[in-house]
């Protein structure tokens, strides 16, 4: 079975309304978590390392593995399952998830997909954000009685705070490599990654390399970058967009702008 088998072609809205229930007593309680490809968002890293404690190179080592998109050469972090038959969620036990308060964005938005389109408006190209089902043979949920509107499943769920974090990075993976266009270079790959996932890094990089004798950063991110690691993923997102050029997200000082026009 595919993937776009279990995905139901209707687009929903955040009033759409549903039924579903998860709870310790349905049948197929934890079986949506094995046998799944679950891509971590920046902040899903940042929280697991967290709640693990550990660094971020640690858990990317331990717990993640690289997947490149086709269409767009971005590297991904994929949560790695466990060796076993069923590929079952390393964090799962009989008795539910040990990580629930910190699950990754998808866990929380299941039963529900997220996705999000490129429109024209009447300022220039937005982005249409929308939802739909994810209907597995396997899962009773869907035959239980409480009611839901996606809006009322996100503020349960507790996915709002995911996005607002994630927004920047999330409208990144819109980019795709264009025809005749080159992929990204492995280089741009691994800065990629870094600046998405390897928050620890990251924070070095801007630290301890010339980073910041580049760039025009002012002093109150600066020290937020210290200490914050959800200004490290919101400032990372802005980089990412920077060295792929989809946006002049940041400023070269002009003293360097200057040495390399004398260069030249």
């Amino acid at each position: 079975m595919s993937k776009l088998d279990v995905v139901e072609p209707v687009k929903l809205s955040l009033d759409s309304k549903f039924k579903f229930r998860c709870h310790k007593g349905i049948k197929c309680f934890t079986r949506c978590c094995s046998n799944i490809d679950i891509l971590l968002t920046p902040y899903d890293v940042v929280r697991l390392k967290k709640r693990l404690g550990m660094s971020s190179e640690e858990f990317i080592e331990k717990y993640t593995y690289m997947k490149n998109d086709e269409k767009s050469s971005h590297p991904y972090a994929m949560l790695k399952m466990n060796e076993d038959a069923e590929r079952k969620c390393p964090f799962l036990t009989p008795e539910g998830c040990t990580v629930y308060t910190d699950r990754p964005a998808n866990c929380r938005y299941y039963p529900i997909g997220q996705g999000t389109l490129k429109k024209q408006g009447k300022d220039g190209i937005e982005e249409d954000e929308f939802y739909f089902f994810v209907r597995e043979p396997h899962c009773y949920g869907y035959h239980e009685k409480k009611q839901w509107t996606v809006a009322s499943w996100r503020e349960d769920q507790g996915v709002d705070e995911y996005d607002r974090v994630n927004r920047e990075w999330k409208t990144i993976q819109i980019r795709k490599n264009l025809p005749g266009h080159p992929e990204l270079s492995e280089s741009k790959q691994i800065q990629f990654f870094m600046a998405s996932y390897d928050t620890d890094r990251f924070r070095r990089f801007i630290f301890e390399s010339n980073f910041l004798n580049v760039f025009d950063i002012d002093e109150e991110t600066v020290e937020k970058l210290r200490t914050d690691d959800v200004e490290l993923i919101q400032f990372g997102a802005k980089y990412i967009k920077y060295i792929t050029m989809l946006e002049e997200t940041l400023k070269v000082k002009d003293e360097v702008l200057k040495a390399r026009e004398k260069k030249d």
